[in-house]
């Protein structure tokens, strides 16, 4: 059952990188020669406009939304756990989820400027062997509910079902044939994401992984 995951994964990426790196960061003023409190703020990997003000150097940045939500009551001990291993999963299985959907992006805006099917297949093929090279060692690690949960996630990032994505790159048969053999072990591949209905703690959970605060 643990192979579950790896074998759904390869079902769409094959059809079809992001690394934390140690801030670090130094102002540079960059008219030198002209009377200007502008400077530039080198914050690595990323360069900011800044001001100077009284001697500080002060990054001028744009922040995004940040999500606050309310403390959860759990009604047992059950569920507290649930939770706990709730935010394990997203944990594990949004980053993969989140390279996924850059992948089907990349890979769908590539394939649209190659001139006929059968470079396009040819393409596909070479991704095949790379991506299954790549992340069969990483999902046979999942377990079932982890592979449920990724299909989800992956909706999430590209607001699409797997069904959805094997159909666009491979065609209706490959997708019916992903999802019959997928209901074998209790999934549907046309399963969607709702952020609003039943996978709305998983949303919450994802938001608070992605500010870092979980």
């Amino acid at each position: 059952m643990k192979r579950l995951g790896c074998i759904l994964l390869v079902l769409f990426i094959t059809f079809l990188t992001s690394q934390v790196n140690a801030q670090d960061f130094y102002a540079a003023n960059i008219n030198p020669d002209k009377p200007t409190p502008i400077s530039t703020l080198y914050l690595m990997p990323n360069v900011y406009p800044a001001v100077v003000e009284e001697g500080d150097t002060i990054a001028c940045m744009w922040l995004g939304d940040f999500i606050k939500y309310s403390p959860i009551t759990f009604r047992s001990t059950k569920d507290q756990i649930a939770y706990s291993k709730l935010i394990r999963d997203v944990k594990k299985t949004l980053p993969y989820a989140k390279e996924i959907a850059g992948i089907i992006t990349e890979t769908y805006e590539y394939m649209e400027t190659l001139p006929n099917d059968k470079v396009r297949q040819q393409h596909l093929n070479k991704m095949e062997k790379y991506l299954t090279d790549k992340y069969t060692p990483k999902m046979k690690k999942l377990t079932r509910s982890q592979g449920q949960l990724l299909m989800k996630l992956v909706d999430r990032e590209t607001h699409s079902s797997s069904y959805h994505i094997i159909d666009a790159f491979m065609g209706s048969f490959k997708a019916w044939s992903a999802n019959l053999f997928a209901k074998l072990f209790g999934n549907d591949l046309k399963a969607r994401y709702n952020p609003f209905g039943e996978d709305r703690v998983t949303e919450r959970v994802c938001v608070l992984v992605e500010q870092g605060v979980v």
